[in-house]
């Protein structure tokens, strides 16, 4: 086996890729510094404990793992850097009030999202901690929002969920946790004959209830009109769609659609109350995903209201047109204090100079130079190629 092959899904960032994506990453962490959100940097691997929280979700079969030969414990590779922003609010920064981070980094899974998609991504994301009410929410979704129009991506649609409305119903049916982690999945998968058979045994207002959860998908208004009349009146449900509906409402400008999907349950067994996720036109994936977890700092020993999102910087270049490269300056390679000035000043200016240790002509082009520094009459002069 040849040894420059890499492994399946895993990939190089050549140089337009690699400069553009950090472009966008310096973009997005000046909005959200300006935003007042602090950067963080947490490690790549941790104990795995703290990193795969709560056994029902699916980080731990997309998490690589490891055995650390100084303690002998399992160390994991981060496969989200959510629950490290939260170890960091709850244990390390123990502050009292509203606290705002960011983070970017690079993240692996152990299988690829999608066939075009990569099992390293360099996740981005802002979260919130320290205040329950819609206008985190609201401040969380707008930002996410800004970002993707930032960083050039166009014509999002965002779907905005609210397992508040599952979890209500399962807990009036007080079904245990292996049926509910079925409807989950059913729903999920929007499998009408898996639901069929595991609501047989409900009353009828609560199957009915979890069987048209599929259907409740697609506008804004018409979606919560039909839950209203759909679903039963309970405490938890009119008030997930009460700030499903005031939230969408603020949105509408700075997308392209506001939809609803009731039966969106991502991140279920951390998330609390309103998910969202954006999605364009030239994915089927989501590009940004995100929602409330208040519970989630509990497990490092202090439970902080939270909401964020987080994105894949890699998933939102392929979405971008190609961008020519931008083309530099050729300068030869002599002991000649004007030359050194002249590449200094080119450069202080913006420009990109590029000294060719070579000298040989056909290769200048592989420099990425569509000019060249001459002398000329005594003075350094700039000529096309």
């Amino acid at each position: 086996m040849q040894n420059w092959l890499l492994p399946e899904y895993i990939q190089d960032m050549l140089p337009d890729e690699a400069l553009r994506i950090e472009q966008m990453r310096a973009q997005f962490l000046d909005l959200l510094r300006k935003s007042g959100y602090q950067l963080v940097a947490p490690p790549l691997l941790e104990y795995a404990e703290s990193l795969l929280l709560d056994g029902g979700d699916d980080r731990d079969l997309r998490s690589f793992k490891l055995v650390d030969q100084l303690s002998g414990r399992t160390l994991a590779l981060r496969a989200d850097i959510t629950p490290q922003v939260a170890r960091i609010d709850a244990h390390l920064l123990n502050r009292q009030g509203v606290v705002r981070l960011c983070y970017a980094g690079s993240v692996l899974h152990t299988q690829p999202a999608g066939l075009t998609r990569t099992r390293e991504l360099l996740q981005i994301g802002a979260e919130l901690y320290g205040h329950r009410g819609l206008e985190s929410d609201l401040e969380i979704q707008q930002l996410m929002l800004q970002s993707l129009a930032l960083l050039g991506i166009e014509g999002v649609h965002l779907d905005l969920g609210h397992v508040g409305v599952f979890r209500a119903l399962v807990n009036h049916a007080k079904l245990d946790r292996n049926i509910e982690n079925e409807l989950f999945v059913a729903l999920q998968n929007k499998d009408g004959t898996a639901l069929q058979a595991l609501t047989a045994s409900l009353d009828a207002a609560l199957r009915d209830a979890l069987l048209a959860l599929p259907s409740l998908y697609g506008n804004c208004a018409g979606v919560l009109e039909k839950a209203r009349r759909l679903l039963p009146d309970y405490p938890g449900i009119r008030a997930a769609l009460d700030d499903l509906q005031s939230i969408s409402g603020s949105l509408q400008p700075l997308v392209a659609g506001v939809g609803i999907d009731l039966a969106d349950l991502r991140g279920y067994h951390y998330h609390n109350g309103m998910v969202f996720a954006a999605y364009h036109a030239g994915s089927h994936d989501a590009i940004a995903l995100g929602g409330r977890y208040d519970g989630l700092g509990k497990s490092f020993g202090r439970a902080r209201a939270a909401t964020g999102f987080s994105m894949d910087l890699r998933q939102l270049y392929s979405l971008l047109p190609h961008r020519t490269a931008r083309m530099g300056i050729c300068a030869p390679y002599l002991d000649d204090a004007t030359l050194r000035d002249q590449i200094a000043q080119l450069r202080d200016a913006g420009e990109i100079v590029v000294v060719d240790l070579l000298g040989d002509a056909s290769l200048r082009r592989e420099l990425q130079c569509d000019r060249e520094l001459v002398l000329r009459n005594g003075a350094w002069q700039i000529v096309a190629l």
